[in-house]
């Protein structure tokens, strides 16, 4: 396989939501949802043992709002072709004790950072990493090069998944990525035939409206598309009335195959 192994995990609501309102990161915290959702931490550990991720992606969705406008930067000086080529400075990408990247997706380079390593324990040596393409504004990557952030160039006017994916594995050495972010950028990877696996936690809550992030935003189905079959490996029930559902994502050649099967079998 040319690109690492791509796992989705999130938690949603019995209608499939994301958050409890438009607007609000649950990064960040809401006692709404919190209050119900509980803790998936047990979940998380879980497939850090199982997938062994040296990286995890995440859009630039889940830090800021659609609405939020970021601080302006410096204008970039100097030869703006250098800043399109990808930023892997020795320094971090072969320092002691490395063991992994948090990867944001931010093409339109929204995010001023505050860490580039998370200050906890738990994380040690996991270091941040930018995934951006070549229509992200030049100041932009100025600015994660002056701090030090290294980052990949993707496509065009917007990030290739495929792309990004690929870069992460032939320069960086990954061959597994867990997402946490099952809205728009799981979405994308998925309509890019990109993901292997999908667990969703059901939490034991309706949201509604209509504007409120759920699983998988994307582009509708063309007439000549196919839904992207999965294959249940397991359902759990936890007391708390939620419930861990994992599956497999298979080729799409499986679907039309299985439905050529039934057909043939009911002439």
């Amino acid at each position: 396989m040319s690109r690492p192994k791509v796992t989705i995990y999130g938690g949603a609501s019995v209608d499939g939501r994301l958050t409890i309102a438009p607007g609000v990161l649950l990064m960040f915290g809401d006692n709404r949802w919190d209050s119900i959702a509980g803790s998936d931490e047990e979940i998380v550990h879980w497939l850090r043992e199982k997938h062994k991720p040296q990286a995890y992606l995440e859009g630039s969705g889940s830090l800021v709002t659609p609405t939020e406008k970021p601080k302006p930067l410096p204008p970039a000086r100097g030869k703006l072709e250098m800043l399109y080529q990808d930023f892997l400075p020795e320094s971090v990408v072969k320092r002691p004790n490395h063991r992994g990247w948090f990867c944001t997706v931010d093409s339109k380079g929204l995010i001023r950072w505050m860490y580039k390593e998370f200050p906890s324990e738990e994380w040690k040596g996991w270091h941040l990493l930018v995934i951006v393409a070549n229509q992200t504004p030049p100041e932009y990557l100025a600015y994660l090069r002056k701090e030090n952030i290294p980052y990949l160039v993707a496509g065009k006017e917007q990030v290739n998944l495929k792309l990004a994916l690929g870069k992460m594995k032939s320069r960086l050495g990954v061959t597994s990525v867990v997402s946490t972010s099952p809205g728009k950028l799981g979405g994308a990877l998925l309509r890019a035939g990109l993901v292997d696996e999908v667990n969703i936690l059901v939490l034991p809550m309706i949201i509604g409206g209509f504007k409120t992030p759920s699983l998988f935003e994307s582009p509708e189905l063309k007439p000549d598309e196919w839904p992207t079959p999965l294959r249940l490996m397991w359902a759990q029930v936890q007391n708390d009335g939620r419930v861990w559902l994992r599956y497999e994502v298979l080729p799409k050649h499986e679907l039309l195959s299985s439905r050529e099967s039934r057909s043939q079998k009911k002439q």
